[in-house]
């Protein structure tokens, strides 16, 4: 019967079985995405961009101050303000820290444990657990006990393995969390901080309009006392004086609850942060014809999404290792005596190999359904993550079209805004002409003067869109339009 002897000693057994994971081997699923941005195929197209790639998750590339695009010191503080202070950042980074530490708590799994211990056992055992009548004697013991334990669970199907690569997973998607929770506190900064010098340009044209305003009513009001005009030309003049001076109100009312949202972005109390007025002027950076595909490749909402996949994938691998032995291997090594001074002496010594309780090596044979529900929830799992990744892909393309789209249209409204501006003013100037002259009623030059403030704050609301729409397609494309530059420090992805 020699035949059958194992031939491999139990430890040698245990390390072969070992490498008989059950994880299914990752493979990022493909996502469906256009070869290129529709909204830059024009010129794009003309000089020949047709390295176009599906987008693959590499958060690792360095995006850096992307803001500089704008070349604003102002900007540029605000930035860092919010970098160092911003309350919803420091709970990003706390919730990466607790990401990070369980990470560390499923490595351990893959190592023995070994504590120590040492300390008395006080006990009476009753007569009839030794043999004898329920009232006959039985006497009190203290026994002592110095030990030194050892515990392992012997991955014998990739359990562990499983655990600690889904946890690994998890702490990946919590740092490209992170880094989306950063992008976005930038890009809100950046966007609230140009909505603020839009309505400081708009209370400057407000207030040169009141002043305009002020002079029309004295001069009507000169005119009505020379009889030149009747008080119903005043009337109106001081009717849009008052509505001059309640929309420049209306724009001060918005501007400081814009600041005041900026303040919290820079995580400081609105009591504490005042900026000054710079009125926005026209700069939005020029967006480089062709944007290499690679650009979109570090959202970092699309890696999360990926290693959220990784992770869900590794948990399948834990709900598969459920249906096969598990190898729990204990040792306990050490010395008992009756006092204390006797535990140093050899004769005292004791070990234990095996479970105090139950079997070391334990095969699972019938549990009503339990493991085949817990597969099926990994994998259900697993198909969601898979659709949230191919959904945030092409969110990705959308936001980047969205705001191409967006840029570019506006550059054609602006160029058509600045010609109404400039026709209004001509249609104002000849309007009071004509008034002078007795041609026109005032009710030409309040409609001119009206059409003038229309005109010219719609130019200036173009303005504060260009600039905000140019942060958010950085945003979109992951923080910037400049040549990615691997970072040595970046997570590796598998």
């Amino acid at each position: 019967m020699n035949w059958i002897r194992n031939p491999f000693p139990p430890a040698v057994l245990a390390l072969i079985l070992a490498g008989c994971s059950v994880a299914p081997v990752y493979e990022r699923p493909q996502a469906d995405v256009p070869a290129a941005f529709k909204e830059a195929k024009g010129d794009a197209a003309a000089a020949g961009n047709a390295d176009w790639k599906p987008a693959e998750p590499a958060d690792g590339i360095a995006r850096g101050p992307w803001w500089h695009v704008f070349g604003d010191a102002t900007l540029d503080g605000l930035e860092e303000r919010a970098m160092a202070a911003n309350q919803d950042l420091q709970a990003a980074a706390a919730r990466l820290a607790q990401s990070r530490a369980l990470q560390q708590d499923a490595r351990a799994g893959l190592f023995p444990r070994v504590d120590a211990g040492v300390g008395p056992t006080r006990q009476r055992p009753s007569p009839a657990s030794q043999g004898r009548p329920d009232d006959g004697p039985s006497q009190a013991s203290t026994l002592w006990r110095a030990q030194l334990s050892v515990s392992y669970e012997a991955d014998l199907f990739g359990r562990v393995a499983s655990s600690v690569n889904a946890a690994e997973a998890d702490a990946e998607r919590s740092e490209a969390l992170f880094e989306s929770v950063r992008l976005a506190l930038q890009g809100d900064v950046a966007q609230a901080y140009f909505l603020v010098r839009e309505l400081d340009a708009v209370q400057a044209l407000y207030r040169r309009t009141v002043a305009l305003r002020e002079q029309a009513l004295k001069l009507a009001q000169r005119r009505f006392e020379e009889g030149d005009i009747a008080e119903l030309d005043v009337a109106r003049a001081r009717a849009e004086l008052a509505t001059a001076r309640s929309e420049s109100l209306g724009t001060a009312r918005a501007r400081a609850s814009a600041e005041h949202a900026l303040a919290i972005l820079l995580g400081a109390a609105p009591a504490d942060f005042t900026l000054a007025e710079m009125p926005l002027v026209r700069s939005a950076p020029p967006v480089p014809a062709l944007l290499p595909s690679a650009l979109l490749e570090r959202r970092p909402d699309i890696a999360a999404a990926e290693r959220a996949m990784a992770a869900a994938n590794a948990r399948i691998g834990m709900a598969r290792a459920a249906f096969f032995p598990r190898l729990d291997i204990t040792a306990g090594l050490g010395t008992e005596a009756s006092q204390f001074d006797n535990l140093a002496r050899w004769s005292s010594r004791t070990f234990l190999f095996g479970p105090l309780v139950g079997t070391m090596l334990t095969l699972p044979i019938f549990d009503g359904g339990r493991r085949d529900a817990a597969l099926d929830l990994a994998r259900a799992r697993y198909e969601e993550d898979v659709a949230a990744y191919r959904q945030t892909v092409l969110t990705a393309f959308r936001e980047v079209e969205d705001n191409l789209a967006n840029l570019r249209i506006l550059a054609q409204q602006a160029a058509a805004q600045d010609e109404a501006v400039a026709a209004s003013l001509r249609a104002s100037q000849l309007s009071q002409t004509q008034y002078r002259e007795g041609s026109v009623s005032y009710l030409e030059v309040i409609d001119a003067d009206r059409n003038v403030l229309q005109q010219q704050r719609a130019a200036m609301q173009m303005d504060g869109e260009r600039a905000r729409s140019t942060v958010a397609l950085i945003r979109a494309l992951g923080g910037g339009w400049q040549a990615p530059e691997p970072v040595a420090s970046a997570s590796p992805r598998r």
